[in-house]
This record gives structure tokens, sequence and C-alpha cells, in this order.
């Protein structure tokens, strides 16, 4: 299916709003023509030229519609009388094309909402390998711009479009009523200029698809420059930065350059070529070239019309335009629409209801890439309220491994199963409400500290739990300290608090959720040593009586677990105590021995 046609569908649930506007605006094209067909019993009453012998066809209906309202008379009383009636015809044509144009305008911003919340919405069913390899500037510009560009195909394509060519129409059946030479001259020439403007057209929608490219990647630039302000500045990188957003820039600005000297070319060629159609029209109606000349008064109405009928055929030369502009952002959107979702449930999965005896990874293999393991052939048990660590040097695979566990991603090869029961036999959503999860990667909103610690699913939580989760953190007393307290908004990333306070914020979070299921991944890591301390208390609070995963980049905050898994190029080396394995002589004894040297 085409995007225009894909584009379309998104309007249909809006057909009763749609049906209104449209035909607000046939009705407001109708009464166009007809106040310009007004003016020729206007000039024949303003010239005082009486009922010709053998009338046209529009003038025996405009004289048919006089009578019945004005009943006979001449002179002046017919010249205000058609006068009045003039003017209350412009005046319904222009409420009922306002009309048009506002419902147009509701219309057009229901289908952007729309697209905007499909688009939202299928990004929410996407797994985490799709973010691995997005941009966020680029996917922030296809979430805002694309949908903005896509609307048009409502105020444009459909509304003025039809609004326009029923005007068009409408002036070709009063150019045919008077000269049928003039009529058909119109519609032999219309088919060449849609002829000649085709190909500018097509050039022009391949330019603006590339354009809202060049723009998806220089938004990208500004996000990753302003996410990473810190290490830009560290490392002296502004000038590199802004030597990259230049490139990009020049490369987006010679993209607009020629989108918009394609789409000016086309005002001008279409504006010429209506004005040789006008011409030729003029020479078969003023009888310059073949048959009678017309008479002043139809002759003067023809001469306004054919002038009035210039607006809507360039307008209507220019849809194509309008459509390139929405089908390319729509191609844009379908493009991640389109993407399989991968972080949805099967219809048979089942709800989890929480752990009674064991974890166990039983035989698991898994590759970003085919044929490149990240784990292969892990064997793992974790009994319920066992606390256990998995260590190995940087690349061995612990992150991946965790991430099986709340179905951020799923095993290639083998199982991970809950007593028995294979974690794709569960649904995703009860699946991870088990489970806390406590990263070095701690994500703050920009929102207070009451909504960061009672997000998602505890949002309803009183202030009172708050708090309490808060102190079990050690983090009541700084959140204290801030000038709103609870309510005092955290900023960007959290930024109006240290490494170890978002650390804190992020343990209190996942106490309020009070997970039967825990997996702490390196959430001591680049503290330093106050704030470990303290994190590091909040933590074996949040431990107290539950099932923990915890990867540790320091041996010496998971000397106590009951059990340490050692992975190494995806493999699980060894198992054990602290003090079983530093004496092993293996992988842990060796990772051991650096810690001490380094310290």
């Amino acid at each position: 299916m085409s995007p225009t046609r894909r584009l379309l569908g998104y309007v249909r649930p809006y057909w009763a709003l749609l049906g209104t506007c449209l035909g607000a605006a046939v009705i407001a094209s109708t009464l166009d023509g007809l106040s310009f067909a007004m003016l020729i019993p206007f000039f024949r009453a303003l010239f005082q030229a009486g009922t010709p012998g053998s009338p046209v066809g529009v003038e025996r209906m405009l004289d048919r519609l006089l009578h019945a309202i004005l009943g006979p008379g001449t002179g002046a009383g017919v010249l205000r009388g058609v006068a009045l009636i003039l003017l209350v015809t412009i005046l319904v044509k222009n409420f009922a094309a306002f009309t048009a144009n506002h419902l147009g305008g509701r219309l057009q911003e229901y289908l952007a909402r729309d697209l905007r919340r499909a688009l939202y919405g299928h990004l929410q069913r996407l797994g985490l390998g799709f973010y691995h390899k997005a941009r966020g500037g680029e996917l922030l510009n296809r979430m805002l711009s694309d949908p903005e560009q896509a609307k048009l195909i409502v105020s444009n394509a459909l509304v003025t479009a039809l609004q326009n060519a029923v005007v068009v129409l409408v002036y070709l059946a009063i150019m045919f009523s008077i000269s049928w030479r003039l009529a058909l001259v119109a519609l032999l020439v219309a088919p060449a200029i849609a002829g000649i403007m085709l190909p500018l057209l097509r050039r022009l929608r391949s330019r603006i698809r590339a354009t809202l490219e060049q723009r998806g990647e220089l938004a990208a630039i500004v996000a990753e420059t302003v996410e990473g302000a810190r290490l830009v500045k560290a490392h002296a990188a502004e000038p590199y930065e802004r030597r990259r957003f230049d490139e990009r820039m020049g490369n987006y600005v010679r993209e607009v350059t020629v989108a918009t000297r394609l789409s000016v070319m086309a005002h001008p060629l279409s504006e010429s070529l209506g004005g040789a159609v006008i011409v030729l029209l003029l020479a078969v109606g003023t009888g310059t070239a073949v048959g009678p000349a017309l008479r002043p008064e139809l002759f003067l109405a023809f001469l306004a019309v054919t002038l009035r009928l210039l607006p809507p055929i360039k307008a209507l030369a220019q849809f194509p335009v309008y459509a390139a502009q929405a089908t390319a952002s729509a191609e844009r959107l379908f493009e991640i629409l389109d993407l399989p979702p991968d972080d949805v449930d099967q219809p048979s999965a089942r709800p989890f209801a929480g752990l009674k005896r064991e974890i166990v990874f039983d035989d698991v293999w898994f590759g970003y890439r085919p044929g490149e393991w990240v784990l292969a052939g892990v064997q793992l048990r974790v009994g319920r309220g066992e606390v256990v660590a998995i260590v190995g040097p940087s690349g061995a695979g612990k992150s991946t491994l965790v991430d099986l566990l709340p179905r951020f991603i799923d095993p290639t090869r083998g199982a991970v199963t809950l007593d028995g029961v294979p974690t794709t036999a569960y649904g995703r959503q009860s699946l991870r409400r088990q489970l806390g999860i406590v990263s070095q990667q701690t994500v703050i909103f920009n929102d207070t500290v009451r909504a960061n610690i009672a997000y998602g699913d505890q949002a309803s939580a009183g202030l009172p739990a708050i708090e309490a989760a808060a102190r079990a953190a050690n983090a009541h007393a700084f959140i204290e300290r801030l000038p709103l307290g609870y309510d005092t908004p955290l900023g960007e990333r959290g930024a109006r608090l240290s490494g170890g306070e978002r650390q804190r914020i992020a343990i209190a979070r996942a106490i309020l959720r009070d997970p039967p299921v825990l997996i702490l991944d390196e959430a001591t890591s680049a503290l330093d040593s106050e704030s470990e301390r303290l994190v590091q208390e909040a933590i074996e609070h949040l431990m107290h009586g539950r099932t923990v995963l915890v990867i540790a980049h320091r041996l010496s905050t998971i000397s106590r677990a009951d059990r340490i898994a050692v992975l190494d190029r995806g493999v699980i080396m060894e198992q054990g105590s602290h003090d079983q394995l530093v004496t092993s002589g293996g992988v842990y004894q060796r990772l051991h021995s650096f810690e001490l040297v380094g310290r």
C-alpha cells in the first residue's frame, strides 16, 4: 500500500468531520463560481443592454434565478438587487470557506496527533536492540517534524485540492456555457501542463526526503552534544564538534537549497503555463482566432472568470508538491512503524505469580550477531533467597546474562527458567513487576523527587511510603535539604544531584517496588568512598530477604555473597564462595590480585 493511502487510513476515524469539511469546501467553491457568474446580469444591468435574443446557458439559469428572487424589473432596481444578491453570495461563500479551513485545520492536527501516538506506541513495543542502534535526535525529529509534514495531506491534498478542483469545474462549466471553444482549449491544454510538471515533481519528492534525512542527522548531533557536554568540554573538543556540526549543516543547507529551487521553479513554471493558457482562451473567447466575438457583458464576465481561474489552477499544480512533502515524511514514519515489534507477548503468555524455588540458566547461548556468541552454554542456578554475584573481566557477558531475566533479550539457544518454566512463557509486564533493577547508569527524569521514586507502577504511592523508601536508601537526609524537599524538580538527567545521590534515588525507587527478585548491575561503580559507603548500606537494606543477582566491579563489595559465579568470554569458569575462589588459582584469584595491586 502506498504511503499516501496509508496516511489517508488515519483520517478514516474522522469521516464525519472530513465530510462536513469537504461539504463546506464544495459549497464555498460553488458559490465562488456563482458570484463571478453574477457579473453577467450585473454588467448587463449596468450597461442597460437588456435581455439578449438568444442568451447563453448560464444567462438563462441566472435570469430564472433573478426573476424568482427579484421579480420583473429594469434599470437601477435590478442593479441594486443583483448587487445585494452578489454581496450575500460572497458572505455565505466566505463563511463556508472559513468552516472548511477551520475543520481542515482541526482534522490535520488530529492526524498529526494520531501519527505521533502510533509512532510512540510502536517505539514502546520495540526491544532494546533497536535503541542500541537508533539515534535519539533522529527519533525526536521523526516524532515531531515528520507528522507536521505528513498532516499536509489533509489540508493541502484533501480540502484545498478539492476546493480548487470544484472551483475549476464550476468555472469551466461557466466558460463552456459562454464559449465551448474556450472550454475545449482549457481541457486540451491542462494534461499538457501536468505532463511538463511531473518530472520536476518527482525530483522534488526525492530531494524533500533527503532534506528530512539531513535534518535528522543534524538533530542527532545536537542531542549528542548536549548529552555529552561534560565530555566535550573535558576533551576540549568544541572545535571538533563545531566542525562536525558545520559539515552536517552544510549538507542540510545544500539539500534544502536544491529542494527550494525545485519548489520555487514549480511556481513560475505553472504560472507561465497558466498564462499561456489564458492567452489562448482569450484569443478564442474574444473571437480573434475563430468564431464570433462575445457581447461586452459576456466578454467582461469571461475575462473575470478567466483571471480568477488562474489561482486555483496554480494551486492544483502545486498539489503534487505538498503531496510529495507529505509522502516523503510518511515514508520515514512508516519505516519505523513497519519494524516488527519484538517486545510484545504471545497471546499464550501467562502472568508470573512470583518465584517459589529457583532461577536456572540452562545451557544459555546468546549472540547479537549470527556466529558471534556473547554467552556460550551458560549453566547457573540461583535459589530463592540466595545472593549470587557474577564477576568477570570487561566484555565477559555479565550484563547480557542478567538482561535475559527481565526479557530485555531472549536466549538464542537454551532457556532461562523460573521454577522450571521458561521466561518466554510469561508476559513481560508481569515478569518485570517482580523484578527490581539498579544499574550503574541511573536514569533520573526531569520531574520531582517524589515522581522519580514513585515511578511507573508505583505512581499512586503515598508520601509516607515514599519517605520510608528514601530513608531505607539513605536518601531522606539530602532530599530534605533540597529547596522543595520531595517536590523539588531534579532537572534534566538529575542535574541537581551528585552521582551517589542519583544512585540512592534509584535504590529508593527499587525499595518502594518491594521486588522479590533483585538485579544489581555494578550499582556502586564510579562512586567516591563516602558515596559508596552510603549506597552500599542502602543496597544491604534492599537485598535483605530477596533473591539477588549482583554484578560487581569491585570484588570487595560482593565478598559476602552466598555464591560467586565467574564469567569469562561467555562461559561460567568457576563458582564458589569468596574464600574458596580467592585460593583456587583461577580467574577470580587473578581478578582479586589485580584489584589488590590497584589499591
